[in-house]
């Protein structure tokens, strides 16, 4: 039996997880809405085309030299372009487009640097012993060091750097308070054509590239132990824990659930 065309490096070890990347587990969810097939490896930021995970390698025809993809919405295009994957978005009126783009820039150009500095800045340890756990320990220390200023430094150009820790809290909490807002009512008008138990962020009957997003967020959220604030945020928002639970149980019934050995943090 041939490998699956694509093979998805997330920066973890490949088991049958989600991983404490949320653009991973975008990724990972892109493929499975689109009922695509694939496998999962390690890989790591300097193998990718862009310096950054996760990264795909997409073999054709039983190509020995695969293309490296790099960049979860470029992957996303490539996949739509070549044939391989449906445009979740194409039923979506100009308006509803614009609606998804706002979704995912909230997520990705904002929440992503609010958790980044949660992670690297203050569960710098937590988050260093993961990301660089096939390092051996000198390597580690001198390759988290590496790792921590060069966060710093884009945090504070960025400018989450440049606030407070309560004022960071502040804004991340609004972010997953206006998600939840958005859930709550795309449930009450949830697609009739959606699976038993299932909504998505735009209330319609099938996933769009928010959803990728999001899930992606959440679910790498419940599972970083390097961000124990983002997860008691998340936890505490019911509707947010209903779609990602629908989500996991129709799409990643073979993946570990983030509840799965830690009874006491539910």
């Amino acid at each position: 039996m041939s490998s699956p065309p694509i093979t998805i490096f997330r920066g973890f070890p490949a088991i049958a997880a989600y991983v404490w990347s949320p653009f991973a587990c975008k990724l990972e969810a892109r493929l499975r809405f689109a009922g695509l097939a694939y496998k999962v490896e390690q890989g790591a930021p300097p193998k990718g085309p862009r310096g950054k995970i996760p990264y795909i390698a997409l073999s054709k025809n039983g190509e020995s030299d695969a293309e490296m993809v790099s960049d979860t919405t470029m992957i996303s295009e490539k996949l739509v372009e070549d044939g391989l994957a449906e445009d979740l978005n194409a039923r979506l009126t100009p308006a509803e487009k614009a609606t998804d783009a706002a979704v995912r820039a909230l997520l990705e150009e904002k929440l992503y640097f609010y958790q980044t500095y949660e992670r690297w800045e203050q569960n710098y340890y937590t988050m260093r012993d993961k990301a660089l756990s096939a390092l051996p320990f000198p390597l580690k220390v001198l390759i988290g060091q590496i790792s921590y200023r060069k966060m710093s430094s884009t945090l504070y150009g960025q400018g989450t750097g440049r606030l407070t820790p309560p004022e960071i809290t502040k804004l991340k909490t609004e972010v997953w308070s206006h998600i939840d807002a958005l859930l709550t009512a795309s449930s009450r008008k949830r697609g009739s054509g959606a699976p038993e138990g299932m909504f998505f962020v735009l209330g319609g009957s099938r996933p769009t590239e928010a959803d990728t997003s999001l899930f992606g967020f959440v679910a790498s959220g419940l599972v970083c132990d390097a961000a124990p604030e983002t997860r008691k945020i998340v936890r505490s928002l019911p509707t947010v824990m209903d779609y990602a639970d629908a989500i996991h149980r129709h799409y990643f019934p073979d993946y570990e659930h983030w509840d799965d050995g830690n009874e006491g943090e539910k």
